[in-house]
């Protein structure tokens, strides 16, 4: 058994927002408890919810779990981003990891985490993250190059442990130290309740990680398996349009935040090499009769399209308001109960 003061070890944050997903959560929160490598804490961050709040508190509390699940307000403005920084605020691990509040983690997903950190450069490590369906299967038409479009591992990474220029926020970990040297997630560029579905956040802080820290090494490891619930409205393709519209916005945020050159890097290499083989896949599919080939070609075409316009409008809106951020560090008492600093606040930032 752990022992739960100390500072070693890992505290996962799962923000939360709804009580729709309350099985979710709980099975969330269990997957965690079930690791090979148990954590020193599990923090449900609720984003402005005093039912959910007060629901998760009684939860875990008739469990007598509340030492090892620990239930937080956010204590900055509504959003992912600020949740997050409220978790890493309170956080008594030396290494924080996220989960989705929709997702479980294969029983080693930690384990494979605390392996990466054997090398004392490393300061983020992500994980592989899988769709799991409302329908049990994929749509015929949902290319496998447009996964991040519900939050999971899109074809174009490459397998194994490798280094890459920023994790994805839904599973993944960081030292705390990474907090210390670059602050936290910028508020105003994820998502936000039930607003458009922007992302982005954590692409943002680990280019800002890799500014702070130039011998920092960032990676994914694909051993570090979380499976993704994926509803049924995600699978529409009314949904691939939006989503895939607000990541344009979104990455003109983040660009204008770190700068074109750094917050498109991975964008180039995706567009040029990785859509382009999706689309002659799928062609080659339709010609041989295969189900969905002709559909997952048109979705890769629509999807840049779509995106290039929501990024071209997002810059827009940045010059004329003048968007710029800041953000404070993540500041702590000595017990780790202090709430963010100057979290990541924007000024007149759009969505």
């Amino acid at each position: 058994m752990n022992d739960r003061t100390s500072p070693h070890g890992f505290s996962v944050v799962i923000c939360v927002y709804t009580e729709e997903r309350w099985e979710d959560i709980l099975a969330a929160v269990d997957s965690v408890r079930k690791q090979s490598l148990p954590p020193l804490e599990t923090l449900l961050v609720v984003d402005h919810n005093e039912r959910l709040l007060s629901r998760l508190t009684e939860e875990y509390a008739e469990q007598r779990l509340h030492e090892e699940v620990r239930v937080l307000a956010n204590a900055g403005p509504r959003g992912l981003s600020a949740g997050r920084n409220t978790g890493i605020a309170a956080a008594r691990g030396e290494f924080v990891a996220f989960l989705d509040d929709d997702a479980v983690a294969e029983r080693d997903w930690l384990h494979h985490f605390a392996a990466a950190y054997d090398d004392p450069r490393v300061m983020a490590v992500g994980g592989r993250t899988l769709p799991a369906w409302a329908s049990g299967h994929r749509p015929v038409w949902f290319p496998e190059e447009f996964d991040w479009v519900v939050g999971c591992t899109y074809r174009g990474l490459p397998p194994g442990r490798v280094p890459v220029r920023n994790v994805l926020g839904g599973n993944a970990s960081f030292r705390r130290t990474a907090f210390d040297a670059a602050g936290g997630f910028a508020t105003g560029i994820g998502r936000d309740g039930d607003r458009r579905p922007l992302g982005g956040e954590e692409t943002e802080l680990c280019i800002r990680l890799s500014k702070a820290l130039p011998e920092a090494i960032l990676l994914i490891d694909d051993r570090a398996v979380i499976h993704h619930k994926v509803p049924a409205v995600r699978e529409r393709f009314d949904y691939f349009r939006t989503r895939v519209y607000a990541e344009g916005l979104s990455k003109a945020l983040v660009a204008r935040s770190v700068g074109a050159q750094k917050g498109l890097e991975s964008e180039r290499r995706y567009t040029t090499r990785v859509l382009p083989s999706g689309v002659l896949r799928g062609l080659r599919d339709a010609v041989l009769g295969r189900a969905g080939g002709a559909g997952r070609a048109g979705a890769i075409v629509t999807g840049v399209t779509v995106a290039a316009g929501g990024y071209a409008l997002g810059q827009l809106r940045a010059r004329r308001n003048g968007t710029t951020f800041s953000w404070g560090p993540i500041e702590r008492d000595g017990t780790g109960e202090t709430a963010p600093s100057g979290a990541g606040t924007p000024e007149g930032a759009t969505s």
